[in-house]
């Protein structure tokens, strides 16, 4: 295999959030470059439509629930992974949430869900993943964020999101100064609109319309379009970037 291939074929992946929108279209995209897939997602969650997609790409999947918020689950995740698929070296973490509310009303509790799953849920993934990614003495991580953690979106009052976003970046870069020596790169990519569920809840629905417009490719993006980055990301064409976080945006930050 060229070592820069967009390939993951010696590889093995878990992707949290895969029941949907982005986390599905990234696990689908990984089995198209040939990895086996952990496909995680809360308890509930009904995963057979993404193991279904990641069947036809002619891969192979597995369910596995789990709520990153929970230590214990998100340990014992890797470890399925691992028992059931072999060696755990790519991961993508897409799980999250979003909502709206002006900051001078904002509930703690409403705070304190968004950070609870957008930051620690992140951190708790990478963690375990990391750990086992260390022992093995390779591997690649890759955290969704938002450019929502770059920029300020314009008629959305989301302090608690756009500043989780930001740690998300952040706390990528972290992680990558701190694996590097261990073979573990760890970067982030930074999704503009895309039309998945999480844009088209109330708050935000009646705003769509305005999004593509707003965006210099005038549209908003397809989850596969984030997914090919992330999977570059994860891949031996990406060997000498950690620490990157990678806006797809269709040029909306560029305004």
């Amino acid at each position: 295999m060229s070592p820069f291939s967009f390939r993951l074929d010696d590889g093995v992946a878990l992707v949290t959030g895969a029941a949907s929108g982005i986390g599905r279209a990234v696990a689908v995209a990984i089995a198209e470059a040939g990895a086996p897939v952990g496909c995680a997602d809360l308890a509930g969650s009904d995963l057979s439509g993404t193991l279904d997609l990641v069947a036809e790409a002619g891969g192979r999947g597995i369910p596995i629930m789990c709520d990153v918020t929970d230590e214990a689950a998100v340990d014992a995740a890797v470890a399925e992974v691992e028992a059931q698929l072999g060696p755990l070296s790519l991961a993508v973490n897409s799980a999250g949430i979003a909502n709206a509310a002006p900051a001078v009303d904002m509930p703690l509790a409403q705070w304190q869900k968004v950070y609870d799953i957008d930051v620690t849920g992140v951190f708790l993934t990478a963690r375990a993943e990391g750990r086992a990614m260390l022992r093995h003495g390779r591997g690649s991580i890759v955290n969704i964020a938002s450019m929502s953690g770059t920029i300020v979106n314009r008629g959305l009052e989301q302090a608690h999101y756009n500043s989780a976003k930001a740690a998300v970046q952040h706390l990528s870069k972290s992680l990558a100064m701190e694996w590097a020596t261990g073979g573990v790169r760890v970067n982030s990519v930074s999704p503009g609109y895309t039309a998945t569920a999480m844009n088209l809840r109330p708050e935000v629905a009646d705003a769509a319309k305005q999004f593509a417009a707003d965006t210099p490719l005038q549209r908003m993006a397809e989850p596969s379009e984030i997914a090919g980055p992330a999977v570059f990301l994860l891949s031996s064409a990406a060997s000498f970037c950690t620490g990157v976080d990678l806006l797809v945006d269709g040029g909306f930050t560029c305004w």
